[in-house]
């Protein structure tokens, strides 16, 4: 479908072939090394019980885990980052060929250093295993097509079957990330605005219901189970109508932040100096690029005045000012100069990534909390992708004890409270065990796991359990659970080290005879 169109300059050939062979390693190489985060290790469950929707996001993410792990056949964290990986590759070739769509070679090329440089292209979307990865895949594809079919003078053949191309991308982003109907929107709006001849066109309609029949299996999940996701994400977004200031400072600064400050910065100047009439690409394109983006920016900055929200919500919509950047430095008339300030986000990311990665991996310095115990590591980011095969090794040796003294059942399962840490124990402590995980709480905490119950047969009255608590993330299993088994008693703490020091600990539990009075709360119940 995407045609590999030549290069007419070897040196930009040679760069575009080397960013994305290098990015790519070094994504490798993470992956090898990295344990799964929060949000990946709970997205696994997508790929292991799937369906057509979910409770948190539609099923793309599950299907492309699905696809580069062989259904599970290689299970390990690596092949599910593998797919993230592969895509985000083909973003970068992408984005150069929408860069050199919109004006030429040299702004494909700059385009392409920016989107690498982000922390949302690089790491977010292009090696975490979440919905963001398949969904910036699709939407530099639908870029691709808009750019084609919304800036032609006339509405031939080619523009028509174009149009229908992007209606299938759309769908495939929707199905990725509900952000996805943002494509639409924009285009709706540019069209109305600018190019009301589409309006009469058979084909623009039929796009959209492309669009829709794909994402048929989510409306239809959703009937199925009340409404449940489209619920949970309207409460995420309705104003509380209480100005926060505090909570605009941190989306904009989320936003900064995940976009590479210097990144950021790039596209400010690149919009200032076209508000003050430097003309660096045609009016037409630049419209397109600011009414893709503006829609998506706009209502979730807006949200950010009155509650909470996280800033890769609006990541997307810089895909398009990376674009509109890109051609004001490729317009440069110092070639060096400009060079230097497209690659420079890229050696900034790569110094953060070894920082980073050293802290994570190697470390001994605890930045989180060291005062007591059961909140040891509390507010340590490193935590969340470190030492979860610890405690794993741990459990083995933990559980076969207990089982040989007869004081637990052969092959108990477990329980947890929360999707996280809840996931990361079924990742790395439950299946490697050959055990199940069961989690006990109300649905805000279950999320997918309230499914996940019912898959594997439920609690069983009678039955003794595992618990783990990690000090990062402690709550009492005695106010957990309490109401729900007959006594609880401790087994083990286990310290989690990394260069040599305590990082965190991990506190085992033994549940004993479950009353059978837990209410899995799924909607159909």
């Amino acid at each position: 479908m995407l045609r590999a169109r030549l290069i007419a300059d070897p040196h930009i050939k040679k760069q575009i072939l080397w960013l994305i062979a290098i990015a790519s390693a070094v994504r490798l190489l993470l992956a090898a090394q990295l344990e799964l985060g929060n949000d990946e290790v709970y997205y696994w469950t997508y790929v292991r019980y799937p369906d057509w929707s979910h409770f948190d996001h539609p099923p793309m993410v599950g299907i492309i885990g699905q696809l580069f792990s062989l259904n599970l056949l290689l299970k390990s964290d690596f092949f599910l980052r593998l797919g993230p990986i592969v895509l985000s590759a083909v973003s970068i070739w992408i984005i150069f060929l929408v860069g050199k769509k919109i004006k030429d070679e040299r702004t494909g090329l700059f385009a392409a250093y920016l989107f690498t440089g982000s922390v949302y292209g690089f790491i977010i979307s292009g090696f975490s295993f979440i919905p963001d990865s398949p969904l910036v895949f699709f939407w530099l594809l639908a870029i691709y097509w808009i750019v084609d079919f919304l800036l032609a003078e006339k509405i031939t053949q080619t523009e028509k079957r174009k149009i229908l191309w992007f209606g299938l991308v759309a769908g495939l982003a929707m199905l990725s990330k509900y952000q996805g109907a943002f494509l639409w929107i924009g285009v709706f709006i540019y069209v109305i605005c600018y190019h009301r001849a589409w309006l009469r066109q058979p084909s623009f309609y039929l796009a959209g219901i492309i669009s829709a029949v794909v994402l048929l299996p989510v409306v239809i999940w959703n009937v199925q189970n009340d409404f449940i996701s489209f619920t949970f994400h309207s409460e995420r977004v309705t104003p509380s109508w209480q100005f926060r200031p505090d909570y605009l400072l941190t989306e904009l600064g989320g936003q900064l932040a995940y976009n590479n400050p210097i990144v950021y910065v790039l596209i400010i100047i690149a919009i200032i100096a076209w508000i003050k009439g430097k003309t660096f690409l045609d009016k037409k394109t630049a419209r397109m690029l600011g009414v893709l983006a503006a829609p998506l920016w706009i209502i979730f900055t807006s949200f950010s005045v009155f509650r909470s929200t996280l800033p890769h919500w609006t990541a997307p919509a810089f895909l398009s000012l990376i674009l509109f950047a890109a051609a004001y430095w490729s317009n440069e008339e110092d070639k060096r100069r400009a060079i230097f300030w497209v690659r420079l986000p890229v050696y900034f990311l790569s110094v953060l990534i070894v920082i980073a990665f050293w802290l994570v991996d190697f470390s001994p310095l605890q930045v989180g909390k060291n005062s007591d115990q059961v909140s040891f590591g509390e507010n340590d980011f490193t935590q969340d992708i470190y030492g979860w095969s610890q405690i794993g090794e741990s459990f083995k040796k933990i559980s076969a004890r207990e089982e040989a003294s007869g004081s637990m059942p052969k092959e108990a399962a477990l329980i947890s409270n929360k999707w996280f840490p809840g996931a990361h124990l079924d990742f790395y402590v439950a299946q490697p065990s050959q055990r199940k995980l069961f989690l006990i709480g109300p649905m805000n905490d279950l999320h997918k796991y309230a499914w996940v119950n019912e898959e594997r047969g439920g609690l069983e009255k009678g039955k003794d359990y595992y618990h783990i608590a990690v000090s990062n993330l402690y709550k009492d299993p005695h106010e957990l659970f309490g109401s729900y088994f007959e006594k609880i008693l401790p087994m083990d703490t286990v310290q989690i080290t990394r260069g040599g020091k305590t990082v965190r600990y991990a506190f085992f539990y033994k549940l004993k005879n479950y009353r059978g009075n837990f209410v899995n709360p799924l909607p159909y119940h």
